[in-house]
């Protein structure tokens, strides 16, 4: 062993994307806050940079053929790492990359055109945007959002990206869905990177297959980045499990969404004892849901959850059983969102609740 007072080596906090290796140090001032430096740079550096910078180099010799000038070849490089080129290396399409990256060299942008990148914000909580949707959503020239989408997410876009807002709430819609899938290919056509901020997960009651279905049409571009679900994110952070082995073996996601004034809903189906229901947008309609589901057989006695403005700072857990959630609804002042989570995982609530 060497002694310590005759070694003055510090090994430095290590970000691997190899081959691009970032190394922090303190000089042995503070490993701790070398440590803290790393981690926020491993949430801003995309795990596929390592891909990136292994395509980069595959390409230099080529590229330095074509460019002999220094200057022309870092401005080449400077706008391939913020361009589809880099985006699609990171996708796994090295193919696709590799032409675009010719396409350039040969003075034919065809990375010029728009793209659209329908985004998951998460029920919430801006802490649970992904990389990804944090990524492209700097990406974007202009962003379109809606109501469920806090405020703290949409400041994270660039400062000069233009704000639409076409939000919805039940019965007042600000800007017709049709209108927004116009609005979606009108500015990618345009030649815009278009983030479409929804709240919670594009493809679970977000419409979000009517959004890109113009865009296919079309062959314009997309992206669909994930989001947390609100079931998800929102059970979380109420202390409800949505499957439990002695609870509920299956859940189910449903929409309380009116038709004819009436939630259109398997009620026969949604009564079965160990299957958890996630219902959205039901608080209109929770009288309805509760009467029907005791008329086709789900006991009264079946604990409710109201979650109010879930994963926020505003949230607020409302627990009841079918036969009184009414009754407590009409005490109390719920304003939506608020998603419904019915079952007898209900009662783990009350012990596993972490954040109220």
């Amino acid at each position: 062993d060497v002694a310590p007072a005759l070694s003055n080596f510090i090994f430095p906090a290590i970000v691997d994307r190899s081959p691009l290796v970032i190394a922090i140090s303190s000089g042995g001032a503070s490993p701790v806050l070398a440590r803290h430096v790393r981690s926020h740079i491993e949430s801003t550096v995309p795990a596929a940079y390592g891909e990136l910078a292994d395509f980069i180099g595959e390409h230099r010799k080529a590229v330095a053929e074509r460019l002999p000038e220094i200057n022309q070849r870092r401005l080449f490089w400077e706008d391939v790492v913020q361009s589809e080129v880099a985006e699609r290396v990171m996708m796994g399409r090295r193919d696709e990359a590799a032409a675009l990256l010719l396409a350039k060299l040969n003075g034919q942008d065809a990375c010029a055109g728009g793209e659209v990148y329908l985004i998951g914000a998460g029920p919430g909580d801006p802490d649970l945007m992904t990389f990804k949707a944090l990524r492209l959503l700097q990406r974007a020239d202009v962003v379109l959002y809606d109501r469920l989408v806090a405020p703290e997410i949409i400041d994270m876009a660039r400062r000069d990206a233009e704000k639409i807002y076409v939000g919805k709430a039940r019965a007042n819609h600000a800007v017709p869905q049709g209108d927004i899938n116009s609005l979606l290919v009108n500015l990618a056509q345009q030649g815009k990177k278009v983030a479409r901020l929804k709240g919670g997960d594009p493809f679970v009651f977000g419409r979000g297959g009517e959004e890109i279905a113009s865009l296919v049409d079309l062959g314009i571009p997309f992206q669909v980045v994930p989001g947390i679900s609100a079931a998800n994110g929102c059970a979380c952070y109420a202390g409800i499990p949505l499957t439990h082995r002695d609870y509920a073996q299956s859940v189910r996601f449903l929409t309380g969404n009116l038709k004819n004034n009436r939630p259109d809903l398997p009620w026969a189906e949604l009564a079965i004892a160990n299957e958890t229901l996630v219902i959205y947008m039901g608080l209109t309609a929770l009288p309805t849901i509760s009467e029907e589901l005791i008329a086709h057989g789900r006991a009264g006695s079946t604990p409710i959850a109201l979650v109010e403005r879930g994963t926020t700072a505003n949230q607020r857990v409302h627990v009841a059983t079918l036969s009184t959630i009414v009754d407590v609804v009409a005490s109390r002042d719920i304003h939506a969102p608020t998603l419904l989570i019915i079952g007898d995982v209900v009662k783990l609530q009350a012990t596993l609740a972490w954040r109220d």
